[in-house]
């Protein structure tokens, strides 16, 4: 992989948390607020909605290696009808900016919880549009490992896994934050319980997903022709290694831990434990999903020259 792809790697991977982490967010929002009206839920959630917007900020910043010149970003804007890419590259610029708009409102208690609320969300879909445009970038025919039903729905699933992981480790620290000192506000641990849980299982879940789209896209590869079998062997040979570790550790990650996660978030004053078990699952995913991403551009072949 040369420097631009490693550009796009970083870029991919960091605005798929950022969007991820938003919308996984945004539902543990949502599900606090029936339990404890308005401020206690600001209060739990804020802290991590402050990570998105720097980030997404990242992201974009990594994603000027591969444009080159800051300038490229405008030349954008003509090519919206037509190209995926122009269209990646505006709505990241548009979303990383509602991000921050919707951070401002929060902190500043800008208007009232019903447009932040809804503020809230528009940036949310955002987002996932955002990641589904990413996908659609690589639905080129000229390279046929990318251009399967895979790719996209790879990117929604790394990106929602990824958001899970992030915001459980965000509460964590967050929670750790407001409960400094003997006296515990038992309010926000009741929360923290229950989204820990909650996180627990959809990581599980989206495990599953993940686990049902790679064999059956690495069973469908050897149908589209010479290219992609090329790509398919470069997948379980030359890089057999890196893409066997990356199943382990996706799978303890969001697998063996978040079955821990689930069982210890009923004991919190297992802190110490739950954070280790929470931190643990973070890198384990985060590793994982890197080495997805390596393997998906360092193993494309291209149709002719």
């Amino acid at each position: 992989m040369d420097t631009r792809e490693w550009a796009l790697l970083i870029f991919t991977i960091l605005g798929q948390i950022a969007a991820g982490s938003l919308l996984v967010l945004l539902i543990v929002r949502a599900l606090a607020l029936r339990i404890a009206g308005v401020d206690p839920p600001d209060r739990f959630t804020n802290g991590p909605l402050y990570i998105i917007f720097p980030i997404m900020g990242l992201a974009l910043l990594s994603s000027l290696l591969h444009l080159g010149n800051p300038l490229n970003i405008a030349k954008a804007v003509p090519n919206l009808g037509t190209s995926w890419l122009s269209r990646e590259v505006v709505i990241a610029v548009v979303f990383v900016i509602l991000v921050g708009v919707y951070a401002l409102m929060q902190w500043r208690k800008i208007g009232n919880n019903v447009l932040r609320t809804v503020i809230g969300w528009i940036t949310g879909l955002l987002g996932l549009v955002q990641v589904y445009g990413m996908g659609m970038v690589y639905m080129i025919r000229t390279q046929p490992a990318w251009n399967t039903l895979a790719t996209p729905v790879s990117f929604l699933v790394t990106a929602l896994l990824l958001g899970v992981a992030t915001i459980a480790a965000a509460l964590i620290v967050n929670n750790a934050l407001l409960n400094k000192g003997d006296k515990k506000d038992e309010q926000q641990l009741e929360m923290l319980r229950k989204a820990l849980q909650g996180l627990a299982i959809a990581s599980i879940a989206l495990l599953g997903v993940e686990f049902l789209v790679t064999p059956l896209y690495m069973a469908y590869l050897p149908s589209q022709g010479v290219e992609a079998m090329q790509s398919l062997e470069m997948m379980v040979g030359t890089f057999g290694v890196i893409f066997a570790l990356r199943l382990i550790f996706v799978f303890v990650g969001a697998g063996i831990l978040a079955t821990y996660i689930y069982r210890n978030a009923s004991i919190l004053w297992k802190e110490g434990t739950l954070s280790t078990l929470v931190f643990s699952a973070l890198i384990l995913i985060l590793t994982g999903e890197v080495m997805g991403r390596f393997i998906f551009y360092a193993t494309h072949v291209r149709i002719g020259l």
